[in-house]
């Protein structure tokens, strides 16, 4: 059989995959996780049934998946290798192995990658839809939007307000926002008056930590309703506005504490925590612990469930951004700032983060004027979102989101 044959008999097997794995809810739940790229964990495959594809050689079968990654660089082609890893267990554990990072290859393919740093030498294009009637926030892959909406959804947020605060809830998926499903991924939570964020996410900084979650999340109350879900959220990064008191024109000015970043991942030889898996698979099956009535889980670093390389992360300096100031522009009479063609719509919510330097630090200038991430509108209710390391899509797109919220303080 050649070579595209084989990858032609993949794409067919687009709508037949889920029958590989158990009938009924299985079925259902591969469905849906399509929609987000999620390949479902074949954990529990009878050798038996899982066909000739998985007695293939294991250099035949090494070699197929290769040339498929090396082939299929972007969606909604790259679907192919998420495919691969979906036909049977031999044929995932060989995918996860030749698939990298996001840092490594600049490509996005399973939904860890989502949690991991972007590339070093070139940003990852995204753009956010708003959807204004249902406060919903859609993150898509790519440099634009397409005319026929076959769009690569990554992330999703929908917008609660409360009495005190305003909630974002960030999930895989767009139409599932609930906390208790396998979905949840995280969530962004303000003050009264919007100038400060907290972003949660909903499995702890570094894999060290991960295999201690169980036994920590006993130690605190949680309210958990789903035993799929995480036991807990970890607050990774704080956002601070600054308050303009006068009145006066000009944008807005921000900070960001990125506090499972730590400042040495942007010096030569440093590196950001990378998280290789998620802290329970969405099929894997474990034990709720204890229900309270507490509404927020409160998470302390100095309980023995986590480990020294773990202690040692949180209590390192962490990563500050701050957005580049902008200049006035006098024959337009507005302040601007070069996004390379990126945004075309003048906003408030426009910004670009760069690394925050003490002038002590011996850091050089161009890592200093590098853009981590920029944001801003180039139609009704679209904006571009472009992201590289140390940040990952879902810490960018958790920043981007607290520029939605009200500031009337700010502003």
């Amino acid at each position: 059989m050649s070579f595209k044959s084989i990858v032609r008999e993949l794409r067919e097997m687009k709508d037949g995959i889920g029958s590989i794995s158990r009938r009924g809810m299985e079925g259902r739940r591969w469905r849906n996780r399509t929609r987000s790229h999620i390949a479902p964990e074949v954990s529990h495959f009878d050798p038996d049934q899982q066909g000739q594809w998985a007695n293939l050689p294991s250099e035949l079968l090494l070699d197929i998946i290769r040339r498929v990654e090396e082939s299929e660089t972007s969606w909604p082609a790259r679907t192919v290798v998420v495919f691969c890893a979906s036909v049977c267990k031999s044929w995932r554990e060989v995918t996860k192995e030749i698939v990298k990072t996001p840092e490594e290859c600049g490509r996005l393919t399973f939904p860890i990658s989502l949690k991991q740093p972007g590339p070093r030498e070139s940003p990852i294009h995204c753009f956010i839809k708003r959807d204004r009637a249902n406060s919903v926030y859609r993150l898509y892959f790519g440099l634009t939007p397409s005319e026929d909406e076959s769009d690569k959804l990554l992330l999703a947020a929908k917008r609660t307000r409360r009495a005190t605060s305003t909630e974002f809830v960030i999930s895989l998926v767009g139409d599932d926002f609930s906390r208790a499903s396998s979905t949840y991924v995280g969530k962004l939570r303000s003050n009264f008056l919007g100038t400060k964020f907290i972003v949660y996410d909903s499995q702890p900084p570094s894999d060290a930590a991960i295999q201690h979650c169980g036994q920590l999340s006993r130690r605190f109350s949680v309210k958990q309703v789903s035993p799929t879900v995480p036991a807990c959220n970890y607050s990774v990064a704080t956002i601070n506005y600054e308050l303009n008191v006068l009145r006066t024109r000009g944008p807005r000015r921000m900070h960001c504490a990125m506090h499972s970043i730590p400042f040495s991942s942007i010096q030569k030889g440093g590196s950001a925590s990378t998280p290789k898996s998620f802290p329970q698979s969405f099929d894997e099956k474990s034990f709720p612990p204890p229900v309270s009535k507490s509404k927020e889980p409160i998470v302390d670093i100095s309980l023995p469930g986590f480990s020294s390389s773990t202690m040692s992360l949180l209590s390192r300096e962490p990563l500050v951004l701050k957005n580049k100031a902008p200049r006035w522009h006098e024959q337009l009479q507005c302040w601007c700032l070069n996004f390379k063609g990126r945004v075309t719509v003048a906003s408030v919510k426009n910004f670009q983060l760069a690394t925050a330097v003490d002038p002590s630090q011996n850091i050089p200038v161009a890592v200093q004027e590098t853009v981590i991430l920029q944001f801003g509108k180039i139609g009704k209710d679209i904006f571009t979102m472009d992201y590289c390391y140390p940040l990952s899509a879902f810490q960018a797109f958790a920043i981007c989101l607290s520029s939605f919220d009200t500031k009337p303080a700010c502003e």
